[in-house]
């Protein structure tokens, strides 16, 4: 499934504040129903000088990618990582598969 990426602030600033938030263990997802997917990543500079934020970006990318397939009514997803030690794409690919299981955004 191909899907857009959010690359303006004022989509940021709609999602934020009307969004859903769902809290993961590992990230927190942002969505609002949509009439086309499309995905953000939020990884601020408190996440770690700027080769580990892009890591943990393609790291989260990868994961919705991966996920994306699913998703069964389209949404516009903001992904948010939580501050940890050590990121891995098991626990992102996990986190959105149970996020999206429980908020039912999932064909069955």
């Amino acid at each position: 499934m191909n899907y857009q990426r959010i690359k303006k602030k004022n989509q940021f600033k709609k999602i934020l504040s009307t969004g859903k938030r769902v809290y993961g263990a590992a990230l927190t997802i942002v969505y609002l129903p949509a009439e086309e997917t499309a995905m953000a990543v939020c990884v601020g500079k408190k996440y770690g000088k700027s080769v580990r934020r892009n890591r943990i970006k393609r790291l989260l990318r990868e994961a919705f990618r991966a996920q994306a397939e699913t998703i069964a009514r389209p949404c516009t997803f903001l992904l948010i990582p939580k501050i940890a030690e050590e990121y891995s794409y098991q626990a992102f690919k996990r986190d959105i598969g149970s996020i999206f299981k429980r908020e039912k955004l999932v064909s069955a």
